[in-house]
């Protein structure tokens, strides 16, 4: 077949699969999308001992989840098992990890396919935020920061991907930022860890779309600040277009999107708009946007999580 011919038939069948793939998204779009059963998957999540991390796990276990809890804190870990298990989780189980240590998080996951049994919905949850401008935090705490918000997720996926490959059956969930969207003044590490995040985790869907791996699913979820103590004293000056999220809401919009199996979750819902319109205005139009949003400002208040008594 000449090369013209040959490419004008996969321009076709290009044109012909969007068009159904258009109609299938409006379909689910105006019904009900059927939600997948997570009543006996095991759940990992990191991070768990406080904040959005606790919260998820809250949320599955009233779907009765198998719940496996990472969290440096012993004691918020436990906490979080307990409140789990009051919950209706169908077991829950809290390994003390840290998840900026490559050898500690092989050595944990061992110890949970050992006594668990292999995860299938992998959250990386687990975050820090310095807050302090670039030239202002020593190398130890980037490396930290960078360790944390990204690394811990290429040793999570090294360690559980593989039987979620073997099974075929699986779901990676990547809680990335609006920092990972964009930059933002104040959180030059945060944001770099963020990007990366999303970056690989869109990377690895690729991998297992080429590799035909149908029954691994991802979710990335970039929500702005959310009320969990992380961004304490952080202000945004439109609150109806920008708001400090409430974390039982966005708990309940990222549980939402992992059961409709939906890749991109933004929060608030202005942040798809700031993505597009971020993609093709003039630099300096977007800097005037930003100026008057007030996002070069967000993080002048900045406290840092509150110590416990």
């Amino acid at each position: 077949m000449a090369p013209s011919l040959s490419l004008t038939k996969e321009l076709l069948v290009f044109l012909g699969k969007s068009v159904l793939v258009l109609l299938e998204s409006l379909l689910f779009t105006l019904i009900l999308v059927p939600r997948k059963k997570v009543a006996g998957e095991i759940v990992l999540i990191t991070g768990a001992g406080s904040g959005l991390g606790r919260l998820l796990a809250l949320r599955f276990a009233h779907l009765g989840s198998v719940l496996v809890l990472w969290d440096i804190s012993q004691e918020g870990n436990e906490e979080t098992r307990k409140m789990a298990q009051e919950a209706g989780a169908a077991g829950a189980y809290a390994y003390t990890c840290d998840c900026s240590r490559k050898e500690d998080v092989y050595r944990v996951a061992d110890q949970v396919k050992k006594e668990v049994g292999d995860v299938s919905i992998l959250i990386n949850n687990a975050g820090i935020v310095t807050g302090r401008k670039f030239l202002d935090c020593p190398d130890k705490l980037i490396e930290k920061s960078f360790d944390v918000n990204f690394k811990a997720h290429l040793w999570t996926y090294k360690a559980f991907l593989p039987a979620m490959i073997a099974n075929d059956h699986g779901h990676l969930v990547c809680i990335s930022s609006a920092a990972g969207l964009t930059g933002i003044s104040g959180l030059a590490d945060y944001c770099a860890g963020k990007f990366a995040a999303y970056g690989f985790a869109e990377a690895v869907l690729l991998e297992t779309i080429a590799n035909k791996q149908k029954g691994i699913k991802t979710t990335i979820v970039c929500p702005f600040f959310i009320k969990t103590g992380m961004f304490e004293g952080c202000a945004s000056r439109f609150s109806y277009m920008l708001p400090i999220l409430e974390p039982e809401y966005a708990v309940k919009k990222i549980v939402d999107a992992i059961l409709k199996e939906q890749v991109y979750l933004y929060m608030p819902r202005f942040i798809y708009i700031m993505v597009f319109l971020k993609s093709f205005l003039p630099h300096k139009m977007g800097m005037l946007l930003a100026e008057f949003l007030g996002a070069l400002n967000f993080m002048d208040g900045f406290t840092g999580p509150k110590k416990k008594d």
